[in-house]
């Protein structure tokens, strides 16, 4: 008869459906559960709440309208959705726009972290060094290259769009992502992992901007003195970012060219596995070398002090003040007699409410030049502005200070557009994105101070850009020997075009901020808007009452020549400068900190009334001037 142990069979019966449950209910983990898909998410969500990837994201979007519908496309004859194309236009593309936004997403995504205070929170969880890494890495990579893609996904959907003198075929998709990933994705691959393998070891965002600025003359010097003057295979070969793949494609009539397929040949694949592998060993240098400890400082030398009470000293026995007990039973005449100080309101009065707003504006400014996105976006606005007038001849149309201002006021409408919608509306959300609203708002300063302040902010920094590219401008004029410097060229051409549309647009955006009361619902309705505005024109839509910033309405002459021209232009920035009044009004209506009930008190306009009062004086000038441009 069999023996049992009734003890040791429970046990390993136990344990037999231990192990069974757990197979059960094994499940494969998702890459997002990870440290690593941790990192990523978060590095994500972080860049969805700062203004350069929507900022860039419009700048490529508008990249690709232009080369759409006013590229070298439309003067050869070639299909705007040829497979040929897109190859040619995707490499200058990402020479000319995405290098500074690299080295602005890769610059400081650890560095952050140290700056801070969060490290040892962070390192104090079970995370691994790679993991942290290439989630830091990845996560921004990631965001980059979707905002990367706002060129082709804007190509994409203008297939749909028919423009004269723009020639189109069938739809198509896989060129698009196929040589998006070739072209742009892998060249900033190897370029984003450089840039953030000097921000981790170096810890100075400073040195990555430089290096990003400096990539421009280094990379045109590298083309210019070494690959020039070598074979045609080796100059493939060499080029990180393959822009010379399109100079054989000019010899081509457009017949031919508008049916070719574009096949990547050996010397392209070996160079996109080339800059693969650049990356890979950047990212095993910072593995290798990053440490999670801070960086050893100097530590100052201190000073020890003898606090030992001295053996000796001098003493001073002062008289006491204290009245004696019949001093305090005698009457006091001198209190007969009492001077009181005159008091006045220190709140009130012009002064006093100027002093109020400037105090809010230097904060505001204060906190505009913070922003780490203006060290790339700036100077971005400068080049690309400039760029028509340094690098291609220019008519004298009538003068040459005439076309030159003419040229850079037309370039600058889209950056003025991006630099007034993202700035403002983060100007807007900020304190309540930061949880200081409620303390802002408990303070003595009055509603207008808080609006007016984040709307003048973004007036200086575009009037900062408008004199600044003036200043090129004239610099650039005079380096081509183009003529006298004309300044009332200038003048004329910057103060009734540009500086009324940047006061109308920024004035816009604080009024659409107020009402929608939601960041990204202001964004997707005023970036739509002017999408939509900008279709319209480019379809001859072209009225003087909706095309508020006189896209394609006006030349030097309309400014110079007299006549009813200019009485019309003068009456549409007088209309456009009411309208600005009128939002401004709205928005301080509108504005959800409360304020004074009534219209008067004591007899005197309150915070609430003069917003309106100003705001039917502004439809009446509106009107009037609207009804003188309509007649005009």
């Amino acid at each position: 008869m069999p023996f049992y142990d009734s003890e040791n069979f429970s046990e390993t019966r136990r344990e037999q459906n231990e192990k069974a449950a757990l197979r059960k209910n094994v499940k494969m983990k998702s890459p997002f559960s990870t440290p690593f898909g941790a990192i990523f998410q978060n590095e994500v969500r972080l860049n969805s709440k700062r203004i350069a990837p929507y900022f860039m994201a419009l700048l490529c979007a508008g990249n690709a309208l232009l080369w759409w519908g006013w590229g070298p496309a439309t003067g050869h004859g070639w299909a705007v959705n040829a497979d040929f194309f897109i190859a040619g236009v995707l490499p200058v593309y990402s020479f000319l726009t995405l290098p500074l936004f690299t080295a602005l997403f890769m610059a400081d995504p650890i560095l952050k972290d140290f700056r801070a205070g969060i490290d040892p929170l962070i390192f104090s969880k079970p995370i691994s060094r790679s993991s942290y890494l290439l989630g830091k890495f990845f996560g921004n990579f990631f965001v980059l290259a979707c905002c990367q893609s706002a060129f082709v996904l804007t190509s994409f959907v203008l297939q749909a769009v028919s423009k004269q003198g723009v020639i189109t075929q069938d739809w198509k998709v896989f060129p698009y992502i196929k040589h998006f990933l070739v072209f742009v994705v892998i060249s900033h691959l190897g370029l984003a992992a450089f840039y953030f393998a000097v921000g981790v070891l170096t810890r100075n965002a400073k040195i990555v901007y430089g290096l990003g600025v400096a990539f421009y003359p280094l990379y045109i010097a590298y083309q210019t003195v070494l690959l020039s003057s070598l074979p045609w295979r080796w100059k493939l070969a060499l080029d990180p970012l393959a822009m010379n793949r399109g100079g054989k494609f000019h010899a081509i009539s457009a017949e031919v060219m508008n049916h070719l397929v574009v096949v990547y040949d050996t010397d392209l694949i070996v160079n996109r596995a080339v800059m693969v592998l650049l990356a890979a060993i950047c990212l095993t240098i910072i593995y290798v070398r990053f440490t999670i400890a801070e960086r050893p400082r100097k530590v100052e030398e201190l000073s020890v002090l003898n606090l030992t009470e001295g053996a000796g000293g001098l003493y001073y026995d002062p008289p006491s003040t204290e009245p004696t007990l019949g001093e305090r039973f005698e009457p006091d005449h001198s209190r007969d007699k009492v001077l009181l100080p005159s008091v006045t309101r220190a709140t009130a009065g012009a002064r006093a409410h100027l002093q109020e707003l400037l105090a809010a504006l230097g904060v505001e400014l204060r906190l505009l030049l913070s922003e780490r996105s203006l060290v790339v976006i700036m100077p971005l606005a400068i080049v690309f502005s400039t760029l028509d007038v340094a690098f291609w001849s220019v008519a004298p149309e009538p003068s040459f200070s005439a076309a030159y201002a003419g040229h850079t006021a037309n370039a600058m409408l889209l950056f003025l557009l991006g630099i007034t919608i993202f700035y403002s509306v983060e100007a807007l959300h900020r304190d309540r994105e930061h949880k200081i609203e409620p303390l802002l708002w408990s303070q003595a300063a009055p509603n207008y101070a808080l609006l007016l302040s984040k709307f003048l902010a973004t007036l200086v920094l575009t009037f900062g850009l408008i004199a600044l590219v003036g200043l090129i401008t004239i610099a650039l004029q005079l380096l081509k020997h183009n003529g006298p410097v004309e300044l009332s060229a200038y003048l004329g051409i910057y103060s009734i075009i540009l500086i009324p549309n940047a006061i109308f647009l920024a004035a816009t955006v604080i009024a659409l901020g107020v009402v929608l009361r939601d960041r990204y619902v202001t964004y997707v309705f005023a970036i739509g808007l002017c999408a939509g505005l900008f279709y319209l024109y480019s379809q001859g839509h072209n009225g003087w009452l909706y095309n508020p910033l006189l896209f394609q309405l006006w030349k030097y002459s309309d400014l110079t020549g007299g006549g009813s021209r200019i009485v019309q232009i003068l009456a549409q920035r007088i209309h456009l400068i009411a309208i600005a009044m009128v939002c401004l009004s709205l928005a301080h209506l509108f504005f959800r900190r409360p304020s004074n009930r009534g219209l008067l008190k004591h007899r005197r306009l309150t915070s609430s009334g003069w917003p309106i009062v100003l705001l039917f004086v502004s439809l009446a000038v509106a009107t009037v001037a609207g009804l003188l441009v309509g007649v005009l």
